[in-house]
C-alpha cells in the first residue's frame, strides 16, 4: 500500500446554472491533477450547479440535467485520478446536498449533507433533506471523511467519521464572505482537528453570486491545528497537497502559504469581485452611474473602474440649480483621475417641465420633500434611459447608512441593477476612500494614487436638493448614526441597551423609526455585495407592514 497521497485542490468560481461550463472547469482541473500525478482532485460544495442555487435546484428538470452532466463527467474522467465534486443528489423521493466521488468512469460513491444551515443567508432546510451521517470513502490508500460545509461546523459528524475509520477529513464548502470570516473558519476547523486528531482540508469556492461573495481562503491543517497550507483569499487557485503516512497517521506536507488581507482590503476586494462577477454572470460588460461630486458615487466609480476597467465605466453628472460649482469640479476630477468617460446632462429643463405640469394640482401648497424627490427621480429616469439605450448596467450608489434609514429616493437615486456599497456604512465609506487612495494592487484595473480627491472625502455630505442642504440637517452625525445602526441592525440591541451605552434616547428612537418605515424601500432595492454578517436582504428579513416599536 502506498505511503503517499496527492490531493489536488481546486478553489474555483462556478456559475449557478451553467452545468456544462462548471463541468468543463472540473474536467480542466482534473487534467491538471492527472498531469501532476494526483490520486484525487477535489472541488467544492455544489460546484456542478453553482451555489447558492436557491429554488432553482428544486426544479425536477434541473435536477435531471445536473445528474446527466455528472454522468458525462464521470465517463470523461475514467482514466486518471478520482474526482470529488459537489452536486444535488435525488434519492428515495428526497433531494440532498451531496458530494460525488467519480472514479473508473462511474459515480463510485456519494456523501450526503447532514446539518443544513438555516440562518443568515442560508435556508437549506427549505430545499434539501437532512441525511444520516455517511461513513468515510476509500480513495486509493486513504479513507477520507467528507463533512460537507455545515457538517464541519458541528463536532458530531467529524467525530463519527473519525470513529468509523476516516484518516483525513475533506470539507468541501460554499462559505460566503463576511468581515472576519477567515478567522472564524480557522478557529472552528482547528476545533475539529483537535477533537478528531485527523488532518483536515477546508476547501472553499470563489466568486460572486448575487449578494454573496465566496472568498476561497482554503486551508489545510495537521493534527494539533498546525497550518500546513493557506490558499489565497478571493483568487482562483489550483494546488497540490501531498499527504504522507507516518507512524502517527497521515500528515500533510507543507504547501502554499498565502497572506490573508486585512479587513479594508478584503471588503474592497469583495465589492470589486461582487460587481465584476454580477456583470459577467448576467451578461453585462459596461456600467453607468450618476457621478454627483460626492463621496459615495466617487467610491462606486472607483470600484467599477477597478472591476471592469475605466474604459467600461460611463459617469454622468446631472446638475440642477442647487448643484454647487465644487460638485461639478469634483465630479470632473474623479472621472479624470480614474480615466472614465464623463458627460453632463442638466436636469433644469426637465425639472421646469415637471414643475409646470404639476402646478395646477400643487396650487396653494408649499415646496417640500416632494420637489426634492422629483429631482432625484428625474435623474433616475435619465440614467435609466441611457442604460436602456446603450446596454450598460446602471449602478446605484447608496451606502448602508442611507439604505438603513431611507435617506434615498425610491425610483430615483435607488434606480439601478447593482449597488456595490450597499453593505458599507458611511463612516466606513470615508475610511475606504482613504485606503484606496493609499493602496494599489495588481487586481485593480484603475490607476494607482489619489483617485478620489481629498475635498470629496473631507467636505460635508449633501444631497444638494435644496439650498445649502447638508445630510446632518436630517440625520444625526454619521459617527453617531452608524454606531446606533450597528447596534439596532447588526447586533439587534434594544433601545435601552443603546441608551445604557450613552446614546440619546430620542435620537435612538428616531433612528429605529426610520429603519422600520424604510423596509419597503429596501425590499425593492438593488442587490449588493454582502460584507457583514447582517446585510440587508437575506441576513435580515423584516415585515414591511409592522407597527411594533421597542419601548
Amino acid at each position: 500500500m502506498s505511503d503517499r497521497f496527492r490531493l489536488t485542490l481546486a478553489q474555483l468560481n462556478p456559475t449557478v446554472g451553467d452545468l456544462a461550463g462548471n463541468a468543463a472547469k472540473a474536467l480542466a482541473v482534473w487534467d491538471q491533477g492527472r498531469a501532476a500525478g494526483a490520486d484525487m482532485v477535489a472541488l467544492t460544495e455544489m460546484f456542478l450547479t453553482g451555489y447558492q442555487t436557491q429554488d432553482l435546484v428544486m426544479k425536477p428538470a434541473f435536477q435531471r440535467a445536473a445528474w446527466a452532466e455528472l454522468e458525462r463527467l464521470a465517463a470523461a474522467t475514467a482514466d486518471g485520478p478520482a474526482l470529488g465534486i459537489g452536486c444535488p443528489i435525488h434519492r428515495n423521493g428526497h433531494l440532498f446536498n451531496g458530494y460525488a466521488i467519480l472514479a473508473q468512469g462511474r459515480i463510485e460513491a456519494t456523501v450526503l449533507k447532514h446539518h443544513l444551515p438555516n440562518d443568515g443567508v442560508f435556508d437549506e432546510k427549505r430545499i434539501f433533506a437532512s441525511a444520516d451521517v455517511s461513513g468515510p470513502v476509500r480513495v486509493g490508500p486513504l479513507r477520507i471523511g467528507i463533512p460537507i460545509c455545515e457538517d464541519a461546523w458541528h463536532p458530531d459528524v467529524a467525530e463519527t467519521l473519525a470513529e468509523t475509520g476516516a484518516e483525513i477529513l475533506l470539507v468541501p464548502n460554499g462559505s460566503p464572505y463576511h468581515r472576519g470570516k477567515p478567522n472564524q473558519r480557522l478557529n472552528l476547523m482547528v476545533s475539529r482537528v483537535v477533537e478528531t486528531g485527523l488532518p483536515l482540508v477546508y476547501l472553499n469556492m470563489t466568486g460572486g453570486q448575487d449578494d454573496q461573495i465566496f472568498d476561497g481562503a482554503s486551508i489545510v491543517l495537521n493534527p494539533g491545528g498546525a497550518l500546513a497550507a493557506q490558499l489565497p483569499q478571493f483568487d482562483d487557485c489550483v494546488t497540490h497537497v501531498d499527504f504522507i503516512r507516518t507512524p502517527e497517521g497521515w500528515r500533510a506536507e507543507p504547501g502554499m502559504m498565502a497572506e490573508i488581507p486585512k479587513s479594508y482590503e478584503a471588503d474592497y476586494r469583495a465589492m470589486v469581485i461582487g460587481l465584476s462577477d454580477y456583470l459577467k454572470k448576467t451578461g453585462f460588460r459596461k456600467v453607468l452611474l450618476g457621478l454627483s461630486g460626492g463621496i459615495d458615487s466617487a467610491l462606486v466609480a472607483t470600484i467599477a473602474a477597478d472591476a471592469i476597467g475605466p474604459e467600461n465605466v460611463h459617469c454622468v453628472m446631472l446638475p440642477s440649480r442647487y448643484t454647487s460649482a465644487h460638485s461639478l469640479e469634483d465630479a470632473a476630477s474623479v472621472a479624470t483621475r480614474l480615466g472614465c468617460r464623463l458627460d453632463t446632462l442638466p436636469i433644469t429643463g426637465p425639472q421646469d417641465a415637471v414643475t409646470e405640469a404639476l402646478a395646477p394640482l400643487f396650487a396653494g401648497t408649499k415646496a417640500d420633500l416632494t420637489e426634492e424627490n422629483v429631482q432625484s427621480r428625474l435623474r433616475g429616469l435619465l440614467l435609466m434611459a441611457l442604460s436602456n439605450k446603450f446596454g450598460a448596467m446602471l449602478l446605484t450608489t447608496g451606502n448602508k447608512s442611507e439604505v438603513a434609514v431611507g435617506y434615498c429616493t425610491i425610483y430615483g437615486d435607488m434606480n439601478g441593477g447593482y449597488n456595490p456599497i450597499k453593505d458599507l456604512y458611511k463612516t466606513r465609506v470615508f475610511d475606504t476612500c482613504r485606503w484606496r487612495n493609499a493602496t494599489h494592487r495588481p487586481w485593480m484595473k484603475a490607476p494607482a494614487g489619489e483617485v478620489i480627491p481629498p475635498r470629496v472625502i473631507d467636505k460635508p455630505p449633501s444631497a444638494e436638493l435644496r439650498e445649502n442642504q447638508k445630510d446632518e440637517d436630517s440625520l444625526p452625525p454619521y459617527p453617531v448614526l452608524d454606531a446606533i445602526l450597528d447596534g439596532l441592525v447588526d447586533r439587534e440591541l434594544s433601545v435601552a441597551d443603546l441608551v445604557d451605552k450613552g446614546f440619546d434616547r430620542t435620537t435612538v428612537k428616531r433612528v429605529e423609526h426610520l429603519i422600520y418605515i424604510s423596509e419597503y424601500k429596501r425590499f425593492q432595492s438593488a442587490p449588493g455585495p454582502r460584507l457583514t454578517g447582517r446585510a440587508f436582504w437575506l441576513d435580515r428579513r423584516y415585515p414591511i407592514a409592522n407597527r411594533w416599536r421597542d419601548g
